[in-house]
């Protein structure tokens, strides 16, 4: 992934200046174009309508299909997480400008300090929700990492599953992460899993026991998408390490 020291000012411009503008064309047009379908939104309803902040949790391969999705949900105020990387830079400006709240790092870089200014925004704000890539910024695959654990618990929310798939879509191979691309008018389904409650007391013992059942509720959430969907990907959602 490209740094800011690495790139060139030829591509510092092109991913700065013209990629933004042009990926959120693609991404509008191609949202505009889609045929959604809700499966479970019931869930996500629950606990938006209760006290508790939602914190929504996604695969990162499915972030181009779920980001428009959820920018247009009415009144929806959420934090996300971007990387420091130069890719990174141009994911931001994309999710800002669709009216998302951005906080820069990753799982590689500045994690940490990247996933305690999310749940400071997240508690200032009331109504406000975190969108997280739960397998990060590198990956792998698949599996779920710590930080939206912690988000849930230092901000009292409720952990949402949420995925999509579609039919006709691409799947980009060789990225680390299978990006799922739908294609124009494709039937884009969009499915949640029953909320996960994180208790405000945990030990590492049941920080790990919570994280595991997220992943596997979400690795079981995205078969049942993709599935219902019609969609056949040949490789599983959850990498081997």
């Amino acid at each position: 992934m490209s740094t800011n020291r690495q790139a060139s000012p030829t591509k510092r411009f092109l991913m700065l200046r013209v990629v933004p503008t042009l990926a959120l064309a693609l991404l509008r047009s191609l949202h505009w174009s889609w045929r959604i379908r809700e499966t479970g939104r019931e869930h996500l309803d629950e606990v938006v309508s209760g006290p508790e902040p939602a914190v929504l949790a996604f695969f990162h391969g499915r972030t181009f299909a779920l980001l428009r999705y959820f920018s247009a949900m009415p009144d929806a105020r959420w934090v996300s997480m971007c990387s420091k990387s130069l890719d990174g830079e141009a994911m931001a400006q994309v999710e800002e400008r669709l009216g998302l709240d951005v906080v820069r790092g990753s799982s590689g870089r500045d994690g940490l300090q990247a996933i305690q200014e999310m749940i400071r925004r997240v508690r200032r704000q009331p109504g406000c929700g975190a969108a997280l890539a739960v397998d990060g910024s590198r990956g792998p695959r698949g599996r779920v990492q710590g930080g939206v654990v912690r988000m849930a618990r230092w901000t009292g929310g409720r952990i949402v599953p949420v995925t999509a798939s579609a039919r006709p879509a691409r799947i980009f191979r060789r990225a680390w992460d299978r990006t799922l691309l739908p294609w124009p008018f494709a039937r884009v389904d969009v499915v949640f899993g029953e909320p996960i409650d994180v208790p405000g007391k945990l030990d590492a013992q049941q920080a790990e026991a919570l994280r595991l059942r997220v992943e596997d509720s979400m690795v079981r959430l995205q078969e049942s998408a993709d599935e219902q969907a019609g969609f056949g990907d040949d490789v599983p959602a959850l990498a081997d390490v």
